[in-house]
């Protein structure tokens, strides 16, 4: 046969941005593999400077940044990252984003508006990225951004773990703090016993971000330990009027469970003097010491996110960690 043959191997490298380094020297440790080290810094005017410190060409590159704030400025280096290793001949680029950025403005509510989220899905594969993992998107429709493949995981067995361990033995309801997510609230049933469901019902000003302007609770929780989900807390202000609607209507107690733990001012004092009886969160973002409190939680989402770049990296299922669901 006329010709060079080589059998290649697959070389999976992780590499970190700066926005959470805990979570991604986790990651890292669980997969049994170095971060990858990189030269990143700032110039005068503040323009973000990116350069890894070995050979990169031909690596299965999985790209770690969580999209927290200054939530510009690390999504930017995210990017720039992407770019520097498509001009370095990586062979495939996987973004791994637990919190993926601006994804809440994911359809227009009114004329004039932008679609960001579908923004930041075109920048991303404009620099270079082959595929994109995210954890608990905001809305599945995000999915359809980008173009190619999304792996969604779900944080859905981290969070409903914990609460079978430290509620299982009580009545409990799941509750969804808007009609929108009950879909969600049926998987967490789902994995907790059949419990029954219950949602908010709320209007939300349009003119005025975070900010709802009526609760009624629609389901039965009178007496039962109410498990409030979301995907994420921002200011708080959703989440604390919905739990203090349901223990008015009679709930027994309230625990809220949310993925990502944005705590924008004022979410801490809110949630310290809110009802709930625990906050439970995973470390999607980083939460810095001084927004941690007594009643809050966190839980790793490390092993989550490590599973899934090793199912990606042996082109296994990450369908088939969340019993099809994903």
């Amino acid at each position: 046969m006329i010709g060079i043959q080589k059998t290649t191997e697959k070389n999976l490298m992780v590499f970190s941005g700066r926005a959470h380094p805990s979570l991604a020297a986790e990651v890292s440790e669980i997969l049994g593999t170095p971060i990858v080290p990189t030269a990143a810094y700032e110039f005068a005017n503040g323009e973000i400077y990116v350069r890894y410190e070995e050979s990169v060409r031909g690596c299965d590159a999985f790209v770690l940044q969580s999209h927290t704030a200054p939530i510009n400025e690390w999504i930017m280096e995210h990017l720039i990252m992407v770019d520097a290793l498509k001009r370095a001949s990586a062979k495939r680029i996987t973004v791994v984003m637990p919190f993926w950025g601006y994804s809440r403005q994911d359809k227009k509510h009114r004329g004039r508006e932008p679609i960001s989220a579908r923004l930041v899905a075109d920048m991303f594969k404009t620099a270079g990225a082959d595929r994109i993992i995210a954890v608990d998107l905001h809305a599945d429709q995000l999915q359809g951004f980008f173009d190619g493949p999304v792996d969604h995981l779900m944080a859905l067995p981290v969070l409903t773990d914990y609460i079978k361990s430290a509620y299982g033995g009580q009545q409990l309801a799941i509750v969804s703090p808007d009609a929108g997510r009950i879909k969600v609230a049926e998987r967490w049933s789902a994995r907790l016993g059949g419990a029954p469901l219950a949602f908010i019902h709320k209007s939300r000003r349009t003119d005025r971000p975070n900010e709802t302007v009526a609760n009624r609770v629609v389901g039965e929780v009178k007496g039962r330990m109410c498990i409030l989900t979301d995907d994420m807390i921002d200011t708080g202000g959703t989440i604390v009027k919905a739990a203090e609607a349901l223990l008015e209507d009679g709930a027994a107690g309230v625990v809220i469970a949310a993925t990502h733990a944005i705590l924008s001012d004022p979410a801490v004092d809110r949630l310290k003097n809110s009802p709930a009886i625990e906050i439970i969160v995973t470390d999607t973002l980083p939460i810095p010491p001084e927004k941690r409190f007594d009643k809050l939680t966190v839980l790793s989402i490390a092993p989550l996110v490590a599973r899934a770049i090793r199912e990606v990296f042996e082109d296994g299922s990450v369908t088939s960690m969340f019993d099809g669901h994903a």
